[in-house]
């Protein structure tokens, strides 16, 4: 794959896959506006473990307690905050995977990569940020979350399985609901991310992984270096604008993103 193609599906992974903006519905509208060949699921899967590289680094401090509390939850032990932690976050990745599941053996998944799919999620829950931002309160922080609503923010994340939902922003929309503040419900939505990444990585990334040549993989390798920098750096800059500003910016694009795909799609 030329390093022009595999720098841009890095960079557009990177920048996306935290934003509320949907990063795999980027990616798949990526080869039909730029005429561009596919990139595959290897590259897919590639800027994914980029991206999970950048969460995990930028929340080492709450990965490193919930690695060590997975120890003690393996011991049949919820005795920790670390412990706590890891349980919530498998207990709140588990629809996700079962879901994910389901499309990707019934073959689902590939009849959701449509244009006019990605602009209606685009649109409709671009909304639903709106009004969870702006309707939810913030009173809780991070260091409240409950089993209970692991849950109920796991049910969330189900449907960012449709492209264009956007993972990040259905589950800070569903925390925010809950009454997390904007950067509580971002550190929930991040670090919900690390499981469902992996999971994904192993549903998806195991075939094409073992399929590749030494070409594909040095790509792929150099694709999740780029997803990591560019990952990065838009964690960082989204998390630092939260403290003073809303999630209306990012409603915006999605809103003007998805009413041009519809009229593309419909014309």
């Amino acid at each position: 794959m030329p390093l022009f193609q595999l720098i841009l599906v890095a960079v557009i992974q990177g920048l996306t896959e935290f934003l509320p903006v949907s990063s795999s519905g980027h990616l798949i509208l990526l080869p039909g506006l730029t005429g561009l060949d596919d990139q595959g699921q290897l590259i897919d899967v590639a800027v994914h473990v980029g991206t999970l590289g950048a969460v995990i680094l930028y929340f080492w401090s709450d990965v490193r307690m919930g690695l060590i509390g997975l120890g003690r939850l393996v011991q049949g032990k919820v005795d920790t905050p670390g412990a706590e932690l890891a349980l919530r976050l498998i207990i709140s990745t588990i629809p996700l995977v079962l879901a994910g599941a389901v499309l990707y053996f019934s073959g689902l998944s590939q009849t959701l990569r449509s244009v006019t799919v990605i602009g209606w999620t685009m649109l409709i829950f671009g909304i639903v940020l709106y009004w969870a931002d702006r309707t939810g309160t913030s009173e809780k922080t991070s260091t409240d979350w409950t089993l209970r609503e692991a849950i109920i923010i796991g049910l969330w994340q189900t449907i960012s399985l449709i492209p264009g939902t956007s993972r990040s922003g259905i589950t800070i929309s569903g925390a925010r609901r809950l009454g997390y503040g904007r950067s509580d419900a971002a550190r929930i939505a991040m670090l919900m991310s690390i499981p469902a990444i992996i999971a994904s990585g192993v549903l998806v990334g195991t075939k094409a992984t073992i399929a590749a040549d030494s070409a594909a993989l040095r790509d792929g390798a150099l694709a999740a270096a780029f997803a990591f920098v560019s990952a990065l750096v838009a964690l960082s800059l989204m998390m630092r604008l939260l403290r003073s500003v809303n999630f209306t910016p990012y409603v915006i694009y999605r809103i003007a993103l998805g009413l041009v795909l519809l009229a593309w799609a419909y014309s």
